[in-house]
């Protein structure tokens, strides 16, 4: 949980941890404590809780993640400490345009020499497939076998994501975001179903995102605790 002073605090991925303990992290400038991020110089205060929640398994063998626009981040992050594990990989990076498929060039050189292939959608076609990164995830899972899924995205792509794997029997791990207020599990802003994204995920695995399907892609919470519609 990163806090602005005399604005707001905001749940944020970790991008990469260095060695000596320096932490990264990626903000996108789309609100009000994330454009008073943008305006920070270096050297001003920021206040810092956390980590909270899990994080993501990791397996060995052959792997597929699907990252869309800033959930690209929290997976960068894994690539960089699964790459030894990883046999075989497809990573498939989504974004409405070319300019958002951020990390596009860290990942291509993450990969070279391994065994991980990249692969990039946009909605307008301004970079590789034309149409959302599920489309190329459906042929993948169609002709290609994994030990594991993992995705992180716009919950409606990672709600597809899921359903995918499901149909090939593909064990998944998704990292949802949601509104996050306290962070500890109490004052239920996040809440999915019987689950607290801040303390039970905000990585879920298949077995319980089968337990909250009926919210699970369809729908959130807003400040108030209400449910309310995904855009």
């Amino acid at each position: 949980m990163l806090w602005i002073p005399g604005v707001d605090e905001i749940p944020l991925s970790i991008l990469a941890v260095e060695e000596g303990g320096l932490v990264s992290v990626a903000v996108k400038n789309v609100g009000q404590a994330t454009k008073a991020l943008h305006e920070k110089k270096e050297g001003q205060i920021i206040g810092l809780r956390g980590p909270f929640g899990n994080s993501f398994s990791m397996v060995k063998g052959s792997v597929l993640m699907v990252a869309g626009g800033t959930g690209t981040a929290p997976l960068v992050f894994l690539t960089s400490r699964l790459l030894p594990r990883i046999t075989k990989g497809v990573f498939v990076l989504g974004a409405k345009t070319k300019s958002e498929l951020i990390f596009m060039n860290h990942l291509k050189e993450s990969f070279n020499r391994t065994q991980v292939r990249l692969i990039s959608s946009t909605e307008d076609g301004t970079c590789g497939i034309t149409g959302l990164c599920t489309k190329p995830v459906e042929e993948i899972l169609a002709k290609e076998t994994f030990n594991i899924v993992y995705t992180c995205g716009p919950e409606k792509m990672v709600r597809k994501v899921f359903e995918l794997s499901e149909g090939v029997r593909t064990n998944l791990e998704a990292s949802l975001e949601r509104l996050m207020r306290c962070s500890i599990g109490i004052c239920g802003s996040c809440t999915i179903g019987k689950y607290r994204v801040c303390a039970d995920g905000p990585v879920f695995a298949s077995k319980q995102l089968r337990e909250v399907k009926s919210e699970f892609g369809s729908s959130k919470r807003d400040r108030t605790g209400r449910e309310i519609p995904l855009d």
